[in-house]
């Protein structure tokens, strides 16, 4: 799944300060992350979490994507939602067999298995781009929802805290330590691959549907959605040239 937002609050986030004291919603790690920043964090089941909001027990709170947080409610009690968060910034599914069981099946039937879930989760992937997009369009033209984007010294606040609470954990548990280090060095090849070789879209989309941008900001301080993109990476170093014969 995408990027889950920010979070959901009652004006929008302009600096990681203003994290201290504001009573939270969140679950997970993410509890440490947000904890960090200062906040009173809650992690309430979803369906508490839009009457706590109405009812004032909660300052801000995050779940998970366009299309849950509003059929959840969020917009019926805050109109204000940060895009784009490192609490998680990206989240698989997994199906979980009993492991003897599982290994005691036919390897037909195990293969049958591994394309199904493949197919489903493929099939979630490519409706879930519809059903968000379409609910965060409806969000700002029927809800009157506003979307900004989190600034980056919040972003970059998250990754400070991540790793402190990562180490601590770390060092309370070898299998996640394991998982960690495995997880980084993946990403420090793939995600390298990814900025040099995927050319940013923001161009080509401010080119041909600048004019039908979203919402306006609703205080100048915070970012408004969709700003212009600054480069990812640096460019990729040309290839030797091959040698003459």
């Amino acid at each position: 799944m995408p990027t889950q937002p920010l979070g959901w609050f009652k004006k929008p986030i302009t600096k990681a300060d203003d994290f201290k004291g504001m009573k939270f919603r969140t679950v997970g790690i993410s509890i440490d992350v947000y904890s960090g920043m200062g906040a009173a964090v809650n992690a309430l089941p979803g369906g508490e979490i839009v009457p706590a909001m109405d009812r004032g027990l909660l300052d801000g709170a995050e779940f998970n994507n366009a299309s849950s947080d509003r059929v959840l409610g969020f917009p019926d009690v805050s109109k204000t939602c940060m895009l784009q968060s490192f609490h998680q910034n990206a989240e698989q599914f997994e199906i979980m067999f009993n492991k003897t069981k599982y290994d005691a099946l036919p390897e037909k039937m195990k293969a049958i298995i591994a394309y199904a879930v493949d197919a489903a989760s493929q099939d979630m992937s490519w409706k879930a781009i519809d059903r968000y997009s379409k609910d965060y369009a409806e969000m700002q033209s029927k809800d009157k929802v506003r979307f900004y984007k989190t600034p980056d010294s919040v972003l970059q606040k998250q990754l400070d805290v991540y790793d402190a609470a990562a180490s601590k954990k770390e060092a309370e548990n070898p299998l996640f330590k394991e998982i960690a280090a495995s997880q980084r060095a993946f990403a420090e090849r793939t995600v390298k691959w990814d900025l040099d070789t995927n050319v940013s879209r923001r161009m080509a989309y401010n080119h041909y549907f600048a004019k039908k941008a979203g919402a306006k900001p609703a205080a100048s301080s915070a970012q408004p959605t969709a700003p212009a993109a600054k480069p990812a990476a640096p460019a990729a170093k040309p290839e030797a040239p091959a040698k003459k014969g």
